[in-house]
């Protein structure tokens, strides 16, 4: 009976253990993160990007139209702008006003963010390799985070004609990416469970599955 005892009051002391490493660790389930807003190398603004400039998160964010996931750009889609474009637009029409005015060439200036993608390709100022320079892949902190066993597919949805702000909220506001709200189970089936079904050329009219298997096969 005692050692029955030792091992409830054991059992117990563990519970008590778990329950408050939960609770001061700001424990969270996979998905439930809303509000996460880490620090990114590059104060990148999808506010500018995808908001006054209007650029489709698809160009970026390629991979959602053919794949499970969006993916991170790579530093080389930021140099199909970032080529020309070095600085902000007042910065860079300030000093081609001045150039004309003092009658030379514009000095070509770049920002000390849109530097950082030019060193992480290695590249000089003028958008060449340079040779005293190693290419330093930039360390973006991811900001969503799905379960392991969630077989989430951006690919389907993006076809399907969701748009990425109804999972991701409103990043057109954005200057700091945050994560808008929980992507948990309960999240994904109210939108699933709400979303109209959808009539096809033949007659059949399909329904978005709440089935187990269509997120955790």
């Amino acid at each position: 009976m005692d050692r029955m005892i030792a091992r409830i009051f054991v059992v117990c002391l563990l519970l008590i253990g778990v329950v408050v490493v939960a609770v001061t660790a700001d424990f969270h389930l996979p998905g439930n993160h809303a509000g996460y807003a880490p620090t990114q190398p590059i104060n990148f603004s999808h506010r500018l990007h995808a908001g006054e400039l209007s650029i489709d998160c698809t160009y970026c964010h390629y991979g959602a139209r053919k794949s499970r996931t969006a993916g991170i750009p790579p530093a080389n889609i930021c140099m199909n702008c970032h080529q020309d474009v070095t600085s902000s637009f007042d910065t860079m029409l300030s000093e081609k006003l001045k150039a004309i005015d003092e009658e030379r060439e514009a000095t070509r200036i770049i920002s000390p963010e849109i530097a950082k993608i030019y060193r992480a390709l290695g590249l000089n100022p003028e958008g060449l390799p340079d040779p005293e320079q190693d290419p330093e892949p930039i360390q973006w902190t991811r900001v969503h985070h799905l379960a392991d066993f969630v077989a989430f597919d951006h690919s389907v949805h993006v076809a399907g004609g969701i748009a990425c702000q109804s999972c991701h909220g409103p990043v057109q506001t954005m200057d700091r990416l945050r994560q808008d709200r929980d992507l948990n189970m309960g999240f994904c089936l109210d939108c699933h469970r709400n979303t109209p079904a959808i009539a096809s050329p033949d007659g059949h009219t399909t329904h978005v599955s709440t089935d187990c298997a269509a997120c955790h096969y």
